[in-house]
């Protein structure tokens, strides 16, 4: 099973490569260049980020380093300290970037989870950093090489093929994270744990991540659907997910929903009355 995360490291950057290559050529249309960006970054949002997550809750120094030169080439590095730190910390709260609240739009979502979360791996690394009695702006600052690297591999690509190879990487690099997003949009709408007497919130159960238990969509995002057990067991491995009865369900897989998260009003039809049966529902 890991062997399968593994092998689609090299078949990533082939393609990456392979795109820019092909983009930066004289004698294709833009309608085809822009098809080549679509289709580079749905794969690399789609199939590369999903890898990427699995790799880098991991404990094995391989894995993780796998999971970041995928987050490398899609430039979005600091998702593996937001998302290991910052979202599995505060999911289902306010404080948490990457959880759509209830009635929010994905677009309105689109612009807060981008900036936010990009600030929260800046002050989560700036905290580690202090706590070890460096400033912030040091060289073991994550965040300085997280966003330098990006940089540095289009400017391989431009030393290759020039500029339009440059402009295709940043361009499949922003489908790509974008995909990631509507897939956070959808992953906890609405939902809320609950703030207790002492300030701090309930621990995070079954009941703050929507499940989804459609077998084909399951195969293709390495069981991501099942993202309950892997909130309450971040480092279990992918094909080992249980589903939870008593977590809210989508009403398709991950595929046909964000077809909706396209579509606000189609989405608010459909999703805000489930979140708010779900929410009269639970004790």
């Amino acid at each position: 099973f890991r062997l399968v995360l593994y092998i689609f490291v090299p078949v990533q950057l082939t393609l990456i490569f392979w795109g820019a290559n092909l983009f930066s050529l004289g004698n294709i249309s833009w309608i085809e260049k822009i098809g080549i960006v679509l289709s580079v970054g749905i794969s690399t949002g789609g199939l590369g980020i999903t890898i990427a997550h699995e790799l880098a809750h991991k404990k094995r120094w391989l894995d993780r380093t796998l999971g970041k030169i995928l987050l490398t080439s899609v430039s979005y590095m600091h998702f593996y300290i937001e998302h290991n730190l910052g979202h599995h910390t505060n999911v289902s709260t306010p404080n948490d970037p990457a959880t759509a609240r209830f009635g929010e739009s994905f677009y309105k979502f689109y612009w807060r989870t981008v900036s936010g979360s990009f600030i929260s791996a800046w002050k989560i690394e700036a905290g580690r950093l202090k706590y070890m009695g460096l400033p912030a702006l040091h060289i073991k600052n994550q965040m300085i090489w997280f966003t330098a690297l990006p940089v540095l591999f289009a400017a391989i690509l431009g030393w290759l093929w020039g500029t339009p190879a440059v402009v295709f990487f940043f361009s499949q690099s922003i489908i790509a994270f974008s995909l990631l997003e509507a897939v956070n949009y959808l992953e906890h709408y609405g939902l809320e744990r609950e703030k207790l007497a002492s300030g701090k919130y309930e621990k995070v159960t079954a009941a703050h991540s929507w499940n989804a238990n459609q077998r084909l969509t399951n195969y293709f995002l390495f069981k991501l659907q099942r993202h309950a057990d892997h909130h309450i067991h971040p480092v279990r491995e992918y094909q080992t997910l249980r589903s939870f009865d008593d977590s809210p369900q989508l009403p398709t897989g991950y595929a046909g929903m964000l077809v909706l998260v396209f579509f606000p009003p189609l989405w608010h039809k459909i999703m805000d009355k489930r979140v708010l049966t779900f929410r009269n529902a639970t004790p």
